[in-house]
């Protein structure tokens, strides 16, 4: 199946030509047959787009939903982890059955060495030809024991395996329902759990610090040059974040155009030292399309930045934040504001910091 084309560097109505493929190739008009074509056309995921390439001329639903599950975890979760449970279900049944049977034989092979043990008793009344009979039985009767404790072994280490699996998909599954599918970036469900944490322990809210940046006039460029466009300068905003901080640094998409960072082990001057350098970076990229070479002009981002000490928990350490990267918005963009403690938690100072 070849997806129609979209036209790069022109205001292209996307969500037409998704639905005009979806009725071509007969597809159900769901939610997420829509989010899987919306994404596979605009060619943001380059491997969605071949996985939905891959497709034949009329793809079932089973085929749409396999490329949902890997694409799109977080809209299939309940069903992968209830098709966990059952397997982890099957498998601890199977080990229950394997452990019940090799202790059921392990019993008759004790009661065979106890009935020897006591016919032994009376060795006056036993000949040569009976005690060989009884030494060939039990040497029978062990090697057939040795033999069904090592098919037992065998058995249960392909179980494990098969348990290893299934927790490395979960994992994977994990992984992938915390990602943002569009910049590789956590998602705002990775960030929901990574800021919780810092108030965990005082050493958290002591050595800790969040920056908020949101991209100016982005409504603008989606406007102006189309989605397909802006999903790019997502992505390669993105891609500037990860290169510019360090590697074990947190940074998520929480929306849209919002981005945010957990600074671990700074103090306020080095995280706004951070912040700035990340401002600075977006702001000298040139942005253009390496089709046509179109530029597309100055991107720029505005931050806001809140220590973890200036907070009482993670909704207001967020809230704070957002509010410096509001002061940021309306004090003329591309700047970086921190909330800066001036009289205890119960007045707080804005310093804004412009660009040279």
């Amino acid at each position: 199946m070849q997806p129609a084309a979209i036209p790069p560097d022109r205001n292209t109505d996307i969500a037409s030509t998704v639905v005009a493929t979806m009725r071509q190739l007969g597809v159900l008009g769901l939610p997420r047959n829509y989010e899987i074509f919306y994404e596979a056309l605009n060619g943001s995921n380059h491997e969605l787009s071949l996985a939905v390439v891959g497709l034949s001329n009329r793809p079932t639903q089973e085929d749409l939903d396999g490329i949902g599950r890997t694409f799109f975890p977080q809209h299939h979760g309940p069903a992968i982890v209830e098709h966990a449970r059952e397997m982890v279900a099957k498998e601890l049944e199977d080990i229950a059955a394997l452990l019940r049977s090799e202790r059921s034989h392990i019993e008759k092979y004790g009661r065979l060495l106890d009935e020897t043990s006591s016919g032994l008793s009376n060795r006056s009344l036993l000949s040569q030809e009976l005690l060989h009979k009884i030494a060939s039985a039990m040497s029978a009767a062990t090697s057939s024991t040795i033999d069904h404790g090592r098919q037992i072994a065998s058995t249960l280490s392909e179980k494990t395996a098969e348990l290893e699996s299934v927790k490395s998909k979960l994992e994977e599954y994990k992984r992938l329902a915390d990602t943002d599918p569009l910049t590789q970036l956590w998602n705002r469900r990775a960030f929901d759990k990574e800021i919780a944490r810092i108030y965990n322990s005082n050493r958290g809210i002591l050595f800790n610090a969040l920056i908020l940046a949101d991209i100016d006039h982005f409504k603008d460029i989606n406007d102006r040059y189309g989605h397909p466009v802006g999903d790019r300068i997502l992505q390669i905003i993105a891609e500037i974040f990860q290169s510019s901080v360090r590697s074990d640094m947190f940074v998520a998409r929480t929306g849209g155009e919002e981005f945010a960072f957990i600074v671990e082990g700074a103090s306020e001057d080095a995280t706004y030292e951070i912040a700035e350098r990340i401002r600075a970076l977006i702001e000298q990229t040139p942005f253009t399309s390496s089709q046509t070479g179109m530029n597309y002009g100055t991107v720029t981002v505005s931050l806001g930045i809140c220590m973890a000490s200036e907070a009482e928990n993670p909704e207001d350490l967020y809230t704070k934040a957002d509010r410096a990267l509001y002061r940021s918005k309306v004090g003329g963009r591309n700047r970086v504001t921190r909330h800066s403690a001036t009289g205890g938690r119960a007045g707080k100072g804005w310093l804004l910091y412009k660009k040279d």
